[in-house]
C-alpha cells in the first residue's frame, strides 16, 4: 500500500461572504441543516422581494452525477415535482414570499447539498445548503477478506445492510467522533480513504493524525473495502441468547416476528438507542458482532465504544445467540 495524502479537514462550502450576496434571495441564517431519517424536514429559501415574473427552482447536487437533479420549479403560483422526491417534498409557503422547500419522512439518500435558484433573466442568482442527516459510518469488508469490492460492489454491500457507502464529509465528522480504521475503503464520490486517530506504521506511517485519501480510483478495476453509512432506525434490535448456528438464528427471528438485524441496523441501535450488550450474535450477513456502549474489560478489553466483530465464523457453528430485528415497539427476548 502506498503512502496516502492526509486531509486534516472535511469538505467545506465556500462562505456566501466570499461572493456577492443576492439581491431577491435572504441569505439562510444556517447553511448546514440538521436531521435523522424519518423526520420532516424544512430548507429555507425566502425572497427579500418578488420579481414580476420569475421562477425558484430547488435542485439536489449528487456528486456521482453531472447532471442537474431537479426537485420542483415553482412560479410562485403553481409547481411541478420532479424525479424520485416528488411525493415527498412540498414548498412551505408560510407567506407569500416563502419558496422553502419541506421534505417529508428524510431517508439516507437524501443527505446533500442542495440548491434553491431564483430563475430572473439576467438577474438569476442561487442560495446553497447542506441537509446533514445525524448518523453512524462503519467498515464494510467481504466475507473472503479485505479488499474484495470494486466501486460498485460496495455500493451494493452497503445498501443491502441498511445504508449508503458515506461521504466524505460523514467520514471527517465519524473521525472527529472517534473512528480510526487502517483499512481504505470506497466513499460515495469515487474516492478510496481511511480514517487514522492513532498513528502507527501500517497506516501511513509517522504523520499527524487525519484522513488518508488515495484520490479517485477506478470504479471497476481498483477494490477495496467499503464505508457505510446509516441513520436513526423505526425500529428496535434485540438479542436472543440461546446458542445457534446461523440458519437456527435466521429462524428464531422469524418465530418472533422478526427478522435477522442487518449490519446498519446494530450500529443505528448502538448509535442511537445505546444499545449495549457483551455477546456476539449472528446478523443477516452471517458476521457476529456485539455492540459496546459502556467499556469494560470482560466486553473485548477496548477503552472506547463501539461494535466489536467476530468476523464471518462458520455458519455451521452452534455458539453464537443473534441479534433480531422489529419494527414492533420494544423488541425483546420471548424465549
Amino acid at each position: 500500500m502506498s503512502e496516502a495524502e492526509i486531509l486534516l479537514d472535511g469538505n467545506k462550502t465556500p462562505s456566501p461572504a466570499s461572493t456577492p450576496g443576492p439581491r431577491h434571495l435572504l441569505e439562510p441564517i444556517y447553511e448546514v441543516i440538521h436531521t435523522q431519517r424519518g423526520a420532516n424536514v424544512t430548507l429555507p429559501c425566502v425572497l427579500r422581494t418578488r420579481p414580476r415574473v420569475y421562477k425558484v427552482k430547488w435542485t439536489k447536487i449528487n456528486p456521482t452525477d453531472a447532471l442537474e437533479n431537479i426537485i420542483l420549479i415553482t412560479n410562485g403560483q403553481q409547481r411541478k415535482n420532479y424525479n424520485q422526491l416528488s411525493w415527498r417534498v412540498r414548498l412551505r409557503r408560510g407567506h407569500r414570499n416563502d419558496a422553502s422547500l419541506v421534505i417529508t419522512d428524510v431517508r439516507l439518500e437524501d443527505d446533500g447539498k442542495y440548491r434553491c435558484q431564483l430563475v430572473n433573466g439576467l438577474e438569476d442568482e442561487s442560495l446553497f445548503l447542506n441537509l446533514r442527516l445525524d448518523g453512524v459510518v462503519f467498515p464494510y469488508q467481504a466475507r473472503l477478506g479485505r479488499y474484495l469490492f470494486n466501486y460498485f460492489d460496495a455500493r451494493q454491500k452497503c445498501e443491502e445492510q441498511d445504508a449508503l457507502l458515506a461521504t466524505s464529509a460523514q467520514l471527517y465528522q465519524a473521525w472527529t467522533e472517534g473512528l480510526d480504521w487502517c483499512n481504505a475503503g470506497w466513499l460515495l464520490d469515487g474516492t478510496v480513504q481511511y480514517p487514522i486517530i492513532q498513528t502507527r506504521g501500517p497506516c501511513g506511517g509517522n504523520i499527524p493524525p487525519g484522513i488518508r485519501t488515495y484520490g479517485p480510483k477506478d470504479s471497476k478495476k481498483d477494490r477495496y473495502d467499503a464505508f457505510c453509512f446509516t441513520s436513526t432506525i423505526k425500529g428496535h434490535v434485540y438479542f436472543i441468547p440461546a446458542p445457534m448456528n446461523f440458519e437456527e438464528a435466521v429462524l428464531a427471528c422469524q418465530k418472533q416476528g422478526a427478522t435477522i438485524s442487518k449490519v446498519g441496523q446494530l450500529y443505528a441501535a448502538w448509535k442511537f438507542l445505546h444499545l449495549d450488550h457483551c455477546d456476539g450474535g449472528w446478523l443477516e450477513d452471517s458476521s457476529v458482532r456485539f455492540p459496546i456502549v459502556n467499556p469494560r474489560d470482560r466486553c473485548g478489553g477496548l477503552p472506547d465504544p463501539g461494535v466489536r466483530s467476530f468476523g464471518f465464523p462458520d455458519k455451521a457453528k452452534r455458539i453464537y445467540g443473534v441479534y433480531c430485528y422489529t419494527q414492533k415497539g420494544g423488541g425483546e427476548w420471548r424465549g
